[in-house]
């Protein structure tokens, strides 16, 4: 899980990325901010805790908002791949750093806001508190004495078709295929457009077990050269090519005890097979393995059943 949201922070870091998700989520896809005029924030902050030891937090991304050298607003964000009830009580810690740094650091004397955007991953939705009062536990008799903290949370794979045509940049590449693959679990994307982050995208579908069961070599991609479909059927292709490999080795090493002119038919056949199982594993939609390996629905359907045995 690590990995993953260290691979999305990759991604949003780029100015363009990072002003395209603002502008979609909280400005319904109004161009306010525009990506020249995001500056670099600090990430790491100290904090004295309770027990008096200095503390370190470090937010995913954060950047200033400026129109010149005035400061407009402080974005921050956060991503989670897995639902965390104490969300609410993070963003407090996070935003309430970033105002302390302005008591201390600041001398102009103008303050801005602090703006802290959750992005959920998850495919099921966030059953957890989206505010601080349904975090903790109050009495009723201080309920009135008590400041609610809501969090800004946007659960990706759950955004409307409308929001994901507001993307402009490979965010709305990413968002599309969460939404789709939450949709159905086998789909297959027919995205053309071109990344023009290759590297980070790159690192970010590593980083979901795209490559579980393949070992690819995407270093001949350039930048602005790469699509999903293009990954997607690279990773097919491949799953294609070692099946069949793997499947004459063994047929033929089989055929050298029973007779070649045997052993290459088995090979053949256990080169499908063995190319089906991988696509199985690989979630690859069923129409397309029975196509590839040149199977019956019904040799298809029992294969499936030979593979639960094994587990």
């Amino acid at each position: 899980m690590a990995q993953k949201d260290m691979s999305e922070k990759l991604l949003e870091e780029y100015d363009d990325v990072f002003a395209d998700i603002v502008n979609v989520l909280l400005f319904n896809g109004k161009r306010l901010i525009k990506p020249e005029q995001l500056n670099e924030s600090n990430v790491v902050s100290q904090f004295k805790a309770d027990d008096g030891e200095l503390h370190e937090q470090e937010r995913d991304v954060a950047k200033f908002w400026k129109q010149g050298s005035v400061y407009i607003a402080l974005y921050g964000i956060e991503n989670q791949t897995a639902v965390d009830k104490y969300m609410p009580l993070r963003v407090i810690n996070y935003d309430g750093v970033s105002y302390r740094s302005q008591l201390l650091n600041n001398t102009s004397g103008l303050k801005y806001p602090v703006v802290t955007l959750v992005l959920y991953f998850g495919e099921k939705r966030w059953n957890a508190p989206r505010s601080l009062l349904e975090a903790i536990c109050v009495p009723d008799e201080l309920k009135p004495y008590v400041n609610d903290y809501k969090i800004n949370l946007y659960e990706i794979s759950y955004l409307t078709d409308a929001q994901l045509k507001m993307f402009k940049s490979d965010f709305g590449i990413l968002a599309d295929f969460f939404v789709n693959k939450r949709r159905n679990e086998n789909y297959l994307p027919k995205d053309e457009r071109k990344f023009e982050h290759v590297d980070a995208m790159l690192k970010i579908f590593k980083a979901m077990a795209l490559e579980q069961h393949y070992e690819m070599d995407f270093s001949d991609i350039k930048n602005g050269g790469y699509s999903m479909s293009g990954i997607f059927e690279r990773v097919i292709n491949m799953g294609i090519s070692e099946g069949m490999e793997k499947g004459m080795k063994q047929g033929i090493e089989k055929g050298m005890e029973k007779g070649i002119e045997k052993g290459i038919e088995k090979g053949m056949e256990t080169a499908h097979r063995e190319t089906a199982i991988e696509l199985l594993k690989a979630g690859t939609d069923e129409n397309v393995i029975l196509q590839a390996c040149k199977l019956t629905k019904e040799q298809l359907e029992q294969l499936k059943k030979d593979m639960l045995m094994v587990q």
